[in-house]
């Protein structure tokens, strides 16, 4: 690869942001191995806390991923009994919700969540962090 090549590579927004939540993951999923669980299966269950129940394609919008890979994760999930599935009113929609076990991981993993957060607050600094966030928001809201 050229210089030049290489340059531009080092300035693409998207192989920035991909490294970058690379990094993060990590951290993260460091911090959560206690409880069983990665960032994004936390983030599942955030979610289905938060919804009651929700559809596949519902679940998959709010979290910015699509049904496959929301499948994906959510397999892990169903194999240790922390979600369940039953079909909607409409009986080509899988609803998903949380199961008391989901409940209890959650609530033991959320500690584990805030320490990840503060690391990650306190090593960025409370204002970056905010304005971080803010940036965040604004390239997803770019891509729809």
């Amino acid at each position: 690869m050229e210089d030049k090549e290489l340059l531009t590579y080092f300035f693409c927004a998207c192989s920035n942001l991909r490294g970058a939540s690379r990094v993060i993951t990590q951290a993260y999923d460091k911090v959560l191995e206690p409880s069983g669980l990665g960032i994004t299966q936390y983030g599942i269950l955030v979610a289905l806390e938060k919804a009651g129940s929700a559809s596949i394609n519902a679940l998959g919008e709010f979290l910015v991923m699509d049904p496959t890979t929301l499948n994906r994760h959510l397999k892990p999930l169903l194999q240790k009994n922390l979600v369940q599935t039953r079909p909607g009113e409409d009986h080509r929609v899988k609803l998903v919700s949380l199961t008391e076990q989901g409940q209890a991981t959650l609530l033991a993993a959320s500690p584990l969540w805030a320490q990840a957060q503060s690391r990650i607050i306190e090593k960025m600094g409370r204002k970056r962090f905010e304005n971080f966030l803010n940036d965040l928001h604004f390239i997803e809201d770019l891509a729809q």
